[in-house]
């Protein structure tokens, strides 16, 4: 509009300026718009990860824990007095 009114080659050269900031503007905003897309499948991503992760974790924890007391003697016993 600077350039229609007054006419002159730096108006021309100050509005060609100001399209290409817009320009770039636009541009930058699309990528940005793309990395928070792609940023957010890779949040829903690693969540289900963790989620199998520390599935994984509980299991091998439970794997290696020691063993608890038996309730009971395990193998074949004689009642005493059995004489």
């Amino acid at each position: 509009m600077l350039s229609g009114v007054l006419r002159s080659d730096r108006a021309i050269a100050v509005n060609i300026a100001i399209m290409r900031a817009f320009v770039e503007l636009r541009r930058a905003a699309s990528v940005y718009g793309s990395i928070e897309k792609r940023l957010e499948e890779l949040e829903r991503e690693l969540g289900e990860h963790d989620e199998q992760l520390s599935q994984i974790f509980m299991a091998l924890r439970q794997l290696i824990s020691p063993p608890g007391k038996s309730k009971r003697p395990v193998g074949f016993r004689l009642p005493d007095g059995g004489d």
